[in-house]
């Protein structure tokens, strides 16, 4: 009976796939924006941060790394893990992410390595080369390596804007050349209200697809505790979390809901090294 739930998944994922080879792009996690939610703030920034604008890199001040996993509706077989580590250095600061979505009989998985850095008081930019590849036993695999690249203005002292663009000159997967990895272009706000409350707002246009709109807030509403909630426009998903702060350690719990297919669970944690004496 298993193997039989594993090989429908898997026609299902593979009819996906053949009715978007014009533009493939890696299947995020339902609750993103959540684990990126701190990219367009220079008060709350933390290791997952840059994933969203790797200009992001740039505010880290001590070098941290983080794990997220998600259930998505869940579906065991439809789960998504992420990794992200951010290192500052007196030459700019570094990011190493790593994602992975899906199970033994397909899968998706994307590593890359970023670089941020301030340019003077008012700008930061940042960029990402990635390598993706999906893998479908017996079937196909295919892989391609491509880059992002953003830049976030800080207009205020609580007010910041940025660009970010995914994969820009496009790019086909494998050597058939008939699937390419989508490019997509966002314009994201953040408002540091306080120390302890924080929204910002992204639109995205990926290609062949409708503008999504994308928002958020963090309220920090004791030293050791705060809340994140926000929605995205495109599946009408909204999505929320609670998380504990201890010394060095961050435990996240969060959830997302799509009206026809569930909820998605998920737990992120960020372990924070201490920052470098200067």
């Amino acid at each position: 009976m298993r193997k039989f739930l594993h090989a429908i998944v898997a026609l299902l994922i593979f009819t996906c796939l053949h009715f978007v080879a014009a533009a493939q792009s890696l299947r995020y996690s339902v609750s993103m924006p959540y684990i990126g939610l701190g990219a367009y703030t220079t008060k709350q920034n933390d290791a997952f941060s840059f994933t969203s604008n790797q200009a992001a890199l740039a505010q880290t001040k001590a070098a941290s790394v983080g794990v997220y996993g998600e259930r998505r509706f869940l579906l065991a077989d439809n789960s998504v893990y992420g990794l992200a580590l951010a290192i500052p250095t007196s030459l700019g600061n570094f990011g190493i992410q790593a994602n992975y979505a899906g199970f033994a009989n397909f899968n998706e998985q994307k590593v890359g390595v970023a670089y941020g850095r301030s340019l003077g008081s008012k700008l930061d930019i940042g960029v990402q080369f990635n390598y993706y590849g999906y893998r479908i036993p017996t079937y196909n695999s295919a892989s391609a390596v491509n880059f992002e690249a953003g830049a976030i203005m800080h207009v205020s002292e609580k007010l910041n804007v940025g660009v970010h663009v995914y994969n820009p000159v496009g790019g086909n997967l494998g050597k058939s050349g008939n699937e390419k990895i989508a490019s997509a272009y966002k314009f994201g706000v953040g408002y540091d209200v306080s120390d302890n409350f924080y929204f910002s707002t992204e639109i995205i246009k990926e290609e062949d697809q409708p503008v999504n709109v994308t928002g958020g807030f963090q309220y920090r509403f004791k030293k050791q505790f705060f809340a994140k909630a926000g929605f995205r426009s495109d599946n009408n998903t909204g999505y929320a979390g609670i998380g504990f702060q201890y010394d060095a350690i961050r435990i996240d719990v969060a959830a997302s809901y799509h009206q026809q297919l569930g909820v998605s669970p998920g737990v992120l944690l960020i372990y924070n090294f201490k920052e470098a004496k200067k």
